[in-house]
């Protein structure tokens, strides 16, 4: 499918994708500087896929897929649970951007994708991050994994 988008309907998806991007770079940076500990691990990984999902809609719609530029640019963090905290105000921030994307379109597989990822945004990474930062980095909820390796 190629049917054209609308210039509001293209910042929209760039905008999510690089909310996307700054996320993954974001708690890749935290994993590289505190090691694989959870929820970073795991969210990071569903950020990977929550950028997959978006990058299926630029092949869909025949967009340019802008690289990402957050690797090495995000902030850091003098221990978990203020990565924690950090995690929290940006999931917030990641539902509001949502909302306002939403706006953006009617496509329905537009649509689809981003109440899916503002769901898993307020649903799961939200209180998994409030769990952090509640229990710190000492006591508990901010556990190690095993890498699978994931780079977008």
């Amino acid at each position: 499918m190629t049917t054209s988008l609308s210039p509001t309907e293209v910042r929209a998806l760039e905008e999510a994708l690089d909310d996307e991007y700054r996320a993954w770079s974001t708690y890749d940076q935290v994993i590289a500087d505190f090691g694989e500990i959870r929820p970073f691990a795991n969210i990071r990984d569903a950020e990977a896929r929550h950028i997959g999902a978006l990058l299926a809609l630029f092949e869909r719609y025949g967009l340019t897929v802008p690289a990402n530029p957050w690797p090495g640019k995000v902030a850091r963090y003098a221990g978990v649970r203020d990565a924690c905290e950090a995690g929290v105000a940006a999931e917030v921030a990641n539902g509001a951007l949502y909302e306002r994307l939403l706006a953006a379109t009617r496509r329905p597989d537009i649509l689809a994708v981003f109440r899916n990822l503002q769901e898993a945004s307020q649903q799961r990474h939200l209180p998994a991050f409030r769990r952090c930062a509640e229990r710190g980095a000492s006591g508990g909820g901010c556990g190690q994994r095993r890498r699978r390796g994931v780079r977008p």
